[in-house]
Order: C-alpha cells, then structure tokens, then sequence
C-alpha cells in the first residue's frame, strides 16, 4: 500500500554524511538549528536510526543527548520525538501519561483508540520489555470504572473483523435500548459493542443506529455519557469511522482557541507524517474553514513553526 504520509524516505541517502551536517550544524559557538530541521524533516524515522548509529560512530556521542544540550522548548521536544523510533515513542509516551503526575487520559485515549491491533500488541510487548512491567496493570491502576474497562478491552486487540452482516441490526438495537431507549445508560454494551467489533461493521451499525434513533452515534454518547468514558467512546467511534479525520479533529482542537496544546500537536505530526497526514490534511480542510498548514502558520511561531510546516508537507489553500 502506498504510503499516504508527508515525509518519506530520502533517496540519496547517506547516513555518515548526514551525522556529519549534524555534528557541524552543533559544533562551536550557536548553533544552526536551520541545518538540523532541515535535514531531520526530510529523512524517514528509519534513516534517523542510521544516522544516530554512524553519529555515534563518528564522534563517540550520543546524538539525542547532544540535540538536547544545543536545543530548547518546543523545537527541541519536537526533534528530539523525531529522532524515535515510532513504537518506542507511543510506549514512552503512554508511560509518560500513566506514571506523571495525575494521568494524562488524552494520551491514553488517542493512542490506544487509534493504532491498529497489531500495534497495539507490539506496544504491549515494548512497554513490557522496556519497563519490566504490565501495561494492562498499570493503566488499572490508574483508571476506574468502565473508562478502564474499555481501554482493558482495547489493550487485548482482538477486534473481529469483517462485517457481521446478521448483527448489523441487533447491535444497532442494543445500543438504542442501552442508551437512547432507557434511563441510565447501560455503558457496559457500549465498550462491548464498540470495543469489538471491527470498524466497517461498526460503520454500517451507526448508519442502522442512525435510521433507528435518529441520531449519530456521536451525539448519544454525547448525552448518555461524561468525563473520560465519553471522551474515549468518542474517539473509538470517530477512528471507526476514519481515523485521519479523528487526527484532523485532535489537531483543530489542540491549536483553536487560547493557548496551544504543544504536546498534543508535536505528538500527531510526528506519529501520523509518515503514515496518513495527506489524508489527515484533507480532513482538515474538508471540516473547517483552514487548511491545516495556515492553523500551523498562525499558531506556532520560530523554527518550531518552520520544522511543522515541513510535517505538514503543503498548504490546501
């Protein structure tokens, strides 16, 4: 499958030249941050890698270490989540969420809402190999109720697949009668329903919900449920339906209004630039009155704005 990202692989590429751009672009005094964004941006995750080992071959050091001694603020995060690799940085950052302080639900919700079953095993294995710890059993212990319950049922990753053609209605019935029908919301056939099922039979379920209650599912979690149950029951939905647009709608969010939520913004531009961000942008596009490249433009600022503009690829004017 062709890959609808932003960002690909660079076709000349020469791993022990880039480290030495790098080296160069840090040595002495001030550093030429121009150089590095430039560079970082137009290589895949996977020539980052080769870079950090013929980095470290070169000159004995490490190169995130000294990214981070020569960097600061946002474009330093920024680069420094570049220079990952994809799994390492999505079992950091649930890490991260689950042993701050307080836990971060947002980081939790988007990721595990959104990565394919298969990732969603690779993370486990990850976070176990890295942590010596249980991923399942630290998320219970840092959640309640059935917002622990569905991420439990997500952290399993075994979605059927296919569509069920025979429990098209009948899940559609169970969900109305759970929720529209009745006072109280039966939320534990919510997270079933909507933590199993694959999601193109989950969107055939939402059209029959739809011509049965006259409303989108979206807008019967909105009244049935609150706090982060309705958060993570919405993010499971939209990414049923397309996971860009739910990454178009997180970005929106992260950037509208006062105040942008840096770290949510860094953390989709570099987990979706090699995978959907073409599509992602057309989302954007498609939803709100911007294209995402102009949101960028008007809400970020320095060479942060100049290493996520080159993320984002062109603009959708």
């Amino acid at each position: 499958m062709a890959s609808r990202g932003t960002v690909k692989a660079s076709a000349n590429f020469n791993a022990s030249a880039d480290a030495e751009v790098l080296h160069k672009a840090m040595k002495g005094l001030g550093t030429d941050e121009a150089a590095i964004l430039q560079l970082v941006t137009a290589r895949s995750n996977a020539q980052r890698q080769e870079i950090k080992a013929a980095y470290k071959t070169l000159f004995g050091k490490d190169l995130v270490n000294d990214l981070k001694g020569e960097l600061g603020g946002t474009f330093e995060t920024l680069i420094v989540a570049l220079m990952t690799p994809p799994l390492t940085y999505d079992v950091t950052s649930l890490r991260n969420a689950i042993k701050g302080a307080g836990t971060d639900e947002k980081v939790l919700v988007e990721i595990l809402a959104s990565r394919t079953a298969q990732q969603v095993k690779d993370i486990v294995a990850a976070y176990r190999k890295e942590y010596d710890d249980d991923l399942e059993k630290d998320v219970c212990g840092d959640t309640s109720g059935h917002f622990k319950r569905l991420l439990v049922i997500l952290l399993q990753a075994n979605r059927q697949t296919g569509i069920q053609e025979g429990n098209i209605e009948s899940d559609a019935q169970a969900l109305f009668k759970a929720g529209e029908e009745k006072f109280g919301t039966d939320e534990q056939l919510f997270i079933t329903i909507l933590g199993n099922r694959s999601a193109q039979h989950l969107r055939k379920v939402f059209d029959a919900y739809m011509k049965m209650s006259g409303f989108e599912m979206e807008e019967s979690i909105q009244k049935e449920t609150s706090g982060s149950l309705k958060e993570l029951l919405l993010a499971v939905v939209k990414c049923a339906r397309s996971v860009p647009a739910y990454f178009a709608e997180t970005l929106y969010h992260a950037m509208k209004g006062a105040g942008t939520h840096d770290n949510t913004l860094i953390r989709v531009m570099v987990t979706r630039c090699e995978v959907d961000m073409l599509d992602i942008r057309a989302e954007f596009r498609k939803r709100f009155a911007c294209s995402l490249h102009s949101m960028i433009k008007g809400d970020t600022g320095g060479d942060y704005r100049k290493a996520l503009l080159l993320l984002c690829g062109g603009d959708d004017a």
